[in-house]
């Protein structure tokens, strides 16, 4: 266990923990609005050599950090990066414990608490068939922001791949309906066999870092604007919570080779030519990759209905949502008797003509 020391930021006007402000370059204080600003970063966003990062001994598992509260002497564990402590609230940041990879960048928060829950708003508004209590959802307290860590990967890569390319051909046939003799014209496919290879690079595939949230909501929030992303300074995240990855960057590259494929796929196809493509093979070599850590802003909210949790997120940046969501039966059936009803009053109008 790591015995941390964490980063705090006290307030020039009163003392207290200040909080960095979404959409802002500042630091601001909760209790008197006293605002210092974060120190510009001394370095440009890095990226990491993968190899290089192979080369290293590794501990198989980290252990929790064990934070020390500078300001009520608390000892607390967690495996946040950034968090308050529960019994003073002062904002803390766990340094770096050298058993793991420190964040290299970090994108701020640009949505404020309030611009959040008008996202949320929209988006409840939006749903069919949900109960009234959705709503509510844009009040809860539970809703926090958090920075999830996610992996970015570059890579150059070769694929060789085979297949096959179909070219349209249209042919005239007979065909006899109601006894009479038609023809008309056919579509039909010729297939040749085709092979050759693409290169592409790659910057930035973005994979999630954390198994706390599935994999495929965190993709539905994108895009990202990775390139306002800024070298990772502590201030960004004072007062927010910040989720260290629990997925590292070799499950990370699987991932981001999976996102890869995708689009060396569609590579393929188009070198294929032809009308249609068949891909049966693809063998690709990765060369010169790097990788990096960053933080990425998330609004995080949770509520029960029916005795079930949901979870809803929100993109700290451009406001996209998404998240689970009940459904009201009372409102279903209300739907379904009243769509009866529709079809029942036609098909009345119908028969009394």
């Amino acid at each position: 266990m790591t015995s941390l020391t964490p980063t705090t930021h006290p307030c020039g006007g009163c003392g207290a923990s200040v909080q960095y402000a979404p959409g802002t370059s500042v630091l601001r204080c909760p209790y008197c609005g006293h605002e210092q600003p974060i120190a510009a970063p001394a370095r440009h966003v890095r990226e990491h050599s993968y190899d290089a990062f192979l080369a290293k001994p590794r501990v198989q598992a980290i252990a929790p950090n064990q934070f020390t509260c500078p300001g009520c002497g608390a000892r607390t564990e967690s495996d946040a990066i950034s968090k308050d402590c529960q019994f003073c609230g002062t904002a803390l940041v766990a340094g770096s414990t050298g058993d793991e990879i420190a964040p290299e960048a970090v994108l701020p928060f640009a949505l404020d608490k309030g611009a959040a829950r008008d996202a949320l708003r929209t988006w409840t508004r939006s749903r069919w068939f949900a109960p009234n209590r959705l709503k509510k959802v844009t009040e809860a307290e539970s809703m926090k922001s958090t920075y999830l860590p996610h992996w970015t990967f570059d890579a150059s890569t070769f694929s060789h791949y085979s297949g096959q390319r179909g070219v349209h051909y249209w042919v005239t046939e007979t065909y006899t309906d109601n006894g009479q003799t038609k023809t008309r014209r056919v579509r039909k496919t010729r297939w040749y066999p085709a092979s050759g290879s693409v290169t592409r690079a790659f910057d930035d595939v973005l994979v999630s870092a954390t198994a706390r949230v599935p994999r495929e909501r965190l993709d539905a929030l994108e895009p990202w604007p990775l390139e306002r992303a800024v070298a990772f300074e502590p201030g960004f995240v004072a007062g927010h919570h910040s989720l260290r990855y629990d997925a590292g960057p070799e499950a990370g590259l699987e991932n981001a080779k999976g996102k890869m494929a995708e689009v060396i796929a569609a590579d393929c196809k188009r070198d294929i030519g032809g009308d249609v493509q068949r891909l049966h093979s693809v063998d690709t070599r990765y060369a010169d990759v790097t990788f990096k850590l960053v933080l990425l802003p998330v609004w995080v909210g949770s509520y029960l209905y029916g005795g079930r949790p949901y979870q809803v997120l929100v993109n700290g940046v451009g406001g996209e949502v998404q998240g689970d969501r009940p459904y009201s039966a009372v409102k279903i059936t209300m739907a379904v008797l009243a769509a009866v009803a529709l079809v029942a009053l036609v098909v009345s109008l119908f028969v009394m003509r």
